[in-house]
């Protein structure tokens, strides 16, 4: 039923989970797992000095390439041959996004990640993933 499952990892609890079902999911349906990490775009305020924007950039990207790392490399030693790909920009956006690019059957979310309290009092990401994209979504507690 399921032949791709993207898993949407932020580091959070939740996302922890969601790769634990994932995997599991996969092993039953002998799926291939596409692994994401959306690193948020920072905004900097014009009037803010700091020695480099460069630097804050490259830390967002080293941050969530590290988290992806540690989803990789969980899904490989369960066996699997993950696909991994980092992003920036919205990410309930940028899921639902790469779900239609890369065909996925599944995707796999945890129900808050490490967004900040606008989202979860809007609905989240979980919630605008369920929402728009084209295939069906697990959203896990």
């Amino acid at each position: 039923m399921f032949n791709k499952i993207l898993v949407a990892i932020d580091g959070s609890p939740m996302s922890d989970k969601a790769l634990d079902t994932a995997l599991s999911l996969a092993k039953w349906q002998q799926a291939d797992l596409l692994l994401v990490h959306v690193g948020r775009s920072v905004v900097m305020p014009p009037t803010m000095i700091i020695p480099s924007a460069e630097n804050v950039y490259d830390a967002v990207r080293t941050a969530g390439e590290k988290i992806l790392k540690q989803a990789k490399q969980k899904a490989e030693e369960e066996g699997f041959t993950p696909s991994a790909k980092y992003v920036e920009g919205d990410p309930a956006e940028q899921i639902i996004q790469l779900a239609e690019q890369e065909q996925a059957d599944l995707v796999v979310i945890g129900s808050r990640g490490l967004g900040n309290i606008k989202e979860m009092v809007l609905g989240g990401v979980s919630h605008k993933v369920s929402q728009h994209v084209h295939c069906p979504v697990l959203i896990i507690k």
